[in-house]
This record gives C-alpha cells, structure tokens and sequence, in this order.
C-alpha cells in the first residue's frame, strides 16, 4: 500500500522517507497520537496489548530492519531481498512497535544490572560509527542511573537498543529511535537554562527513561499522558542528581520552570483520543519535585519511584490509580496537588503579612480545598506549615522577620502589605 508520510515527525505520525550520504534510504516509523494502525493493522487503543509479537520486515538485501525485541532470525531470499525477524517476549504498546531500515553497522555491549546480564545493540549509519561510540557511552550510564532510582530495566529478555532513526526520536520498547546529532543537550541546547543539560544527551536519556514510563507503566487514556511526560521530565533531573548531585539536580528541575506555559491544563478530555497541555512535561515534573518536598525524604521518594515500578510492572493503568498510589504511599491526600497542578492552569499563591510579631497566611489562586504542605524560613529558621484557603496566624519570634519562600515549591509568593 501506501502508508502515510510524516510531515513532522515524531510529533506527527506516518513513515518518514531520507537518504544517506551513499543516496539509500533511511527510512523509520512513528505513530504516537496518531495511532499505529495507520501503518499496521491493530486493535488501535492503548488499553490493551499483545503479550508478545513476532515481526517480519523485508528488505533490499543492500540494507537492514531494526525492529522491537531481539533478532531471531534473517532470511535472504532469491529476489534479492532479505526479511528479518525480530521476536517480542513482553507485552508491548501498539505506538511502541517500529521499523527502521537502513544501511545500518552494529556494535554492542553488556550492562551488568540488576537482573543480570543486558545485551546493549547499537545500530548507526555506518558514517556516525565513530561519533555514536562516543555518545552512545551515555547509555550505560542512564540504565545505572534509572535502574538505581526506578529498578531493574523493563525488559530484560528482549535486550535494549539505540537506533539512528532520521528523525529526533522516540521511545519504542526495546529499539528506543535516535537522531539528536551526537550532540549532548536537546539538539544542542540545554532546555533548562541551568548548565546542566549541557552534560547529558537529552534523547539518548528522555527516550530510554520512558521504557519504565510509558512502556512498562502505560497510559490507558491517552489523557492521562502526563503518566509518561511527567515521570520522564523528572528522570532528567535525577539522572542529573545521580551523576553530579543534588543541588545540580534542583537548578536543573528548577530551570525546566521556564517551558511552563499554564495554557490549558495537563489531562486532556477522557474517551476521545485527547491528550493535554505540552506542560505535562515541565509542570508535571515541577509537580512531582513539590511531592518530594512534600515527603522531605529521600530514601522514601526513591523506594517510592522503585515501588511504582515494581507494583505496576507491565500494566496499562489510569492516570487515577497512579494518584491513588502516591497518595497512599505518601501518606496525606495529595488529591488537591493533583486537581491543582493536573486539572487547572493557575499557580497557587501564597499569600501573607507580618503584624505586631505574627505571621498571617493562606493559599490563594488555587482550586477549592487546595492544602499542599509548605516549607518557608523565616529569618533563615526553616518552618513546615500546611496553609489553606483560610488565613492561619502563628507567632514569631522577631518583629522584623524575613519570609522566604523554599524556592523546591512551584507556587508564588506575595507579601499582602506590598513590601
């Protein structure tokens, strides 16, 4: 047949079409949002998935497919074409299958994790070799680093692979797509602003990140995408706190805050193939760092993260039992956290004054019953409130205090007295 062509991938779904520099094709899938079966016949929903697949490509026998899981077999046939079958052992996502053919060399390592032995494969235009030796060394670093904050790699027995694909990238299970340019940063930039995008290679660590996000934890409703964005924008930050340590990781999350929009909110409409707000990204990372502030340890975040992974492992869920979970963890109702970052677009204010040694406070600009804990210092002593709607007064022990804000708290500040 004729299957559409991509005017914008990965963002726009269909088959994109390239040359190399020899003049063959480069050619590559991807169809998130816009669903796989504009490719390949499938139950096109996200809610369910096969338990494994077998998928069979054939090719020119100058070039060669990439696909999910491992090789299991190549067939060269008489007509000069060549059909490789790649095997998929775990349950896999419909946007998550992929094809990849190209001129393609091959080089390969094994990570020792926390399962054991994973098989690593690299497959890159063969003029990229040496650059991708280079880059790709990140990957090993990422399963050390997400493996530690999440648990072991998803998907053991179908191995992991980075693929030159011709465009950006994306996250398909197991054949996560490459074309950031071998370049560290997100084509080059550091979306943060803070330095320390400039240290990692934003796809080769976003992409791999959402094999615990979005392929092994998946979306039911593509609504509740925030599941995958939003976990997957705060694993930038702990990938950068695992490297280079945590106040490196809190300019980091904090200078994402710059991509915020507050147009819409982050969950789109349910039952009708609506996603949300592109701020389900930097907001939705913001989000999960105020939860962390919230449980003030770090040991709990990081057996909360691994727990996550572990109860969920292989599931397609709804956006509400992640938020159940958390909650339950937790320890407190973080339902208003949720309605408030996830289902409204304002920032919540914290309002306040300093009279005859006495601190007044509330929360403003939020959604009703919004009660998120808050850490402040006042003069530099910390103090843990948990404001409301409604003005709380406590006594001070300075007439004059300075009140600060933990700055970890995406939330805004105002002195009501104007100062």
């Amino acid at each position: 047949g004729r299957p559409k062509i991509s005017r914008r991938p990965p963002w726009e779904g269909g088959i994109t079409w390239k040359k190399d520099k020899n003049n063959l094709p480069f050619v590559a899938s991807s169809c998130q949002g816009d669903g796989a079966s504009l490719w390949w016949p499938c139950k096109d929903h996200m809610y369910d998935e096969p338990d494994s697949m077998l998928i069979s490509v054939n090719v020119p026998s100058n070039l060669m497919d990439v696909s999910n899981g491992r090789l299991r077999s190549v067939v060269r046939l008489k007509n000069n074409t060549t059909t490789y079958n790649w095997f998929v052992a775990n349950p896999i996502n419909n946007y998550g299958v992929n094809i990849n053919i190209a001129d393609y060399t091959h080089f390969s390592e094994v990570f020792n994790g926390e399962k054991g032995r994973l098989n690593c494969d690299y497959y890159v235009l063969k003029e990229n070799l040496d650059k991708a030796k280079i880059q790709f060394k990140q990957a090993p670093m990422m399963l050390s680093a997400f493996e530690y904050w999440f648990g072991p790699y998803p998907f053991y027995e179908d191995g992991y692979k980075l693929v030159e694909a011709p465009y950006l990238g994306m996250e398909h299970q197991s054949s996560v797509t490459y074309g950031n340019g071998y370049k560290n940063g997100y084509r080059g930039v550091d979306q943060s602003g803070s330095g320390w995008g400039d240290k990692f290679d934003f796809i080769i660590i976003h992409e791999s990140g959402h094999e615990w996000f979005a392929n092994s934890i998946t979306y039911e409703d593509v609504a509740d995408m925030w599941i995958h964005e939003s976990f997957i924008n705060y694993s930038e930050s702990l990938y950068v706190e695992y490297f280079y340590g945590k106040d490196a990781a809190t300019e980091y999350v904090l200078g994402t805050r710059r991509n915020i929009r507050n147009d819409r909110p982050i969950t789109g409409m349910y039952n009708v193939n609506s996603s949300g707000s592109g701020d389900m990204y930097s907001k939705g990372g913001n989000m999960l760092h105020n939860i962390r502030q919230i449980i003030d340890d770090d040991e709990k975040w990081r057996s909360i993260l691994r727990g996550l992974n572990k109860d969920f492992y292989h599931q397609v869920v709804k956006g509400s039992q992640i938020e159940e979970y958390l909650t339950g963890k937790v320890g407190i109702n973080l339902k208003p956290v949720f309605d408030q970052y996830l289902r409204d677009i304002r920032i919540p204010v914290f309002e306040y004054f300093v009279k005859d040694g006495k601190l007044t406070y509330r929360w403003n600009n939020c959604v009703q019953g919004f009660n998120m804990p808050l850490r402040i210092y006042v003069s530099g002593e910390r103090k843990d409130i948990v404001p409301t709607s409604r003005f709380s007064t406590i006594d001070l022990e300075t007439d004059k205090p300075e009140i600060k804000v933990d700055p970890d708290y995406y939330v805004g500040t105002l002195n009501m007295t104007g100062k």
